[in-house]
């Protein structure tokens, strides 16, 4: 019989480890931030159609409550230029996320592209409140000021932001609002305080050496552009105003080397061709001087300083009629200049229109205080008038103002302009040199009838400074964008930038040609 073997099994004792509960998965992202990584890639590839599509799926899933994905949405949007579309999402930000200063300044930012700009200060001045140690806020506060023209306020905002973070941009708006209130010296020491803080930004080096040379002070100017260049060799800013200097002291032949530089780099600026216009002037080529005065007037028909010399190049090839155009149009657009005046009166004596030249240049006279020429053109068209006792009122009015640039400056005068006031003092029988002196080169000129006309000057060449004017508004054309980073979670925002308005700088008019008197 058969045994039947029972199998007996080995029983082990249970592992206390497969009694423990599995591990639950990794914590997923919640539902209102899984996608920010996605949304982030493409804004910052400039991806934007693609960002958008991810956005509009975020935000279905979420109701509208991302508020990073309503953030880029409306960063995007203010880059197409949908202002007010960026400003009502910023908004919806704010409320989501009351206590982010970031979300504030943004609002702030797009009320101020808008021209709001009250509404923007109180927007900033919420944001301040949450986070008092941002130089971004105290600097776009300033800005805003400067466009309310509140200048105390603005420095006030401006220095507060220099005291929390040192920036460019900041030493640059500070150095614009001196522009505007016409401080030249304060304006130089806050763009020297610039340099020294970045000595390599070219464009704080190019400004201050257009300040420079609007004062007249050449080597430091010439100092600082060639610092500039050697940064940038490119600089067409500095460039242009290097050959400005240039064309000063007469070399029309190297400043014209140093324009045709800046013409492959900006072939359109209006500046640039009034320059190497003066110089052909300068170079007695006045059917090319006329070419490029066209071009620069085309550029820019309402700058006065390109009309002033289009009627001064006009009137020297007595093209009269002409002259009496750019000159109107010119004095409509700078109707406080005495010299416009001036040469207006030249032209109208020319078309034989005696009592409106009168009148122009009594205008001339009454607003400027300076310029004997003023007084000696008029003496002379009195006196071919037969009107001795006024010529002779102003000729004595012209010796006041010699004797006064006599005493204050060291400026030698044209030796047309000295023999022809010898000769009118002559005539009027006060002598023949009160305050005159014949300067030491031989005059050129030639003895001509009292009834025409001749370019003189101050020994003062051709276009001297005619483009520090606008060198000096588009020198701060270029900004430099400050890198920062804000936002909550992982995933950075964007920044919110520093305002950069573009404030027109003025600067007091200087004589850029040659002046008309008239024998």
């Amino acid at each position: 019989m058969a045994e039947e073997r029972v199998a007996t099994r080995t029983q082990f004792p249970v592992s206390t480890e497969s009694q423990k509960p599995r591990q639950k998965k990794a914590p997923e992202f919640p539902i209102l931030e899984k996608q920010n990584w996605l949304i982030h890639l493409h804004y910052i590839r400039k991806d934007y159609e693609a960002c958008k599509a991810v956005i509009k799926e975020q935000l279905q899933e979420t109701q509208g409550l991302c508020e990073y994905a309503i953030y880029v949405q409306a960063l995007i949007f203010r880059l197409e230029g949908n202002i007010q579309e960026s400003l009502e999402l910023f908004q919806t930000c704010a409320v989501l996320s009351p206590q982010s200063a970031d979300n504030l300044k943004q609002v702030a930012r797009s009320l101020f592209l808008l021209g709001k700009h009250k509404a923007a200060i109180e927007v900033y001045n919420e944001a301040a409140k949450l986070n008092q140690k941002d130089w971004e806020i105290s600097h776009n506060l300033g800005v805003c000021y400067i466009y309310l023209k509140q200048f105390n306020k603005a420095q006030d905002q401006l220095h507060n932001a220099l005291n929390l973070n040192r920036h460019d941009l900041t030493y640059i708006m500070l150095g614009k609002i001196h522009l505007l209130e016409g401080d030249l010296d304060k304006a130089i020491e806050v763009y020297k305080k610039a340099v020294e803080f970045s000595p390599e930004n070219t464009e704080l080096l190019t400004t201050l050496g257009l300040l420079y040379l609007q004062l007249g002070i050449y080597q430091k100017a010439f100092e600082h552009l060639g610092n500039a260049l050697t940064y940038d060799p490119t600089n067409y800013k500095a460039i242009l105003a290097a050959g400005s200097m240039m064309q000063t002291h007469g070399d029309f032949d190297v400043a014209l080397t140093k324009y045709r530089v800046v013409a492959c780099a900006v072939s359109e600026n209006p500046p640039l061709w009034n320059n190497i216009g003066m110089c052909f002037f300068g170079k007695k080529k006045y059917v090319a001087a006329i070419s490029c005065l066209k071009r620069a007037n085309y550029l820019a028909p309402f700058d006065w300083k390109i009309l002033y010399n289009l009627g001064l190049v006009h009137l020297t090839m007595q093209q009269y009629a002409s002259a009496f155009h750019f000159l109107s149009a010119a004095i409509n657009f700078q109707p406080k200049m005495g010299e416009l005046y001036m040469l207006l009166a030249v032209a109208l004596t020319n078309l034989e229109d005696i009592e409106n030249a009168k009148r122009a240049y009594a205008e001339a006279v009454h607003l400027d205080k300076c310029n004997p020429l003023v007084n000696l053109n008029y003496a002379v068209l009195l006196y071919n008038q037969g009107e001795k006792k006024n010529a002779l009122a102003q000729y004595q009015e012209m010796e006041k103002k010699v004797s006064l640039l006599k005493d204050n400056s060291s400026l030698e005068f044209d030796s047309e302009m000295v023999e022809m006031a010898q000769k009118l003092g002559a005539a009027l029988q006060v002598g023949e040199a009160l305050v005159w002196t014949k300067p030491v080169k031989d005059p050129k000129s030639k003895h001509q009838t009292t009834s025409t006309s001749k370019p003189a000057s101050f020994q003062q060449p051709l276009g001297s400074n005619q483009a520090l004017g606008q060198a000096m508004s588009s020198a701060a054309a270029y900004r430099t964008l400050p890198s920062g980073a804000g936002g909550t979670s992982q995933f950075t925002k964007p920044p919110s930038l520093p305002l950069e308005p573009e404030p027109a700088v003025e600067s007091s008019p200087t004589e850029t040609s040659e002046q008309i008197r008239e024998k």
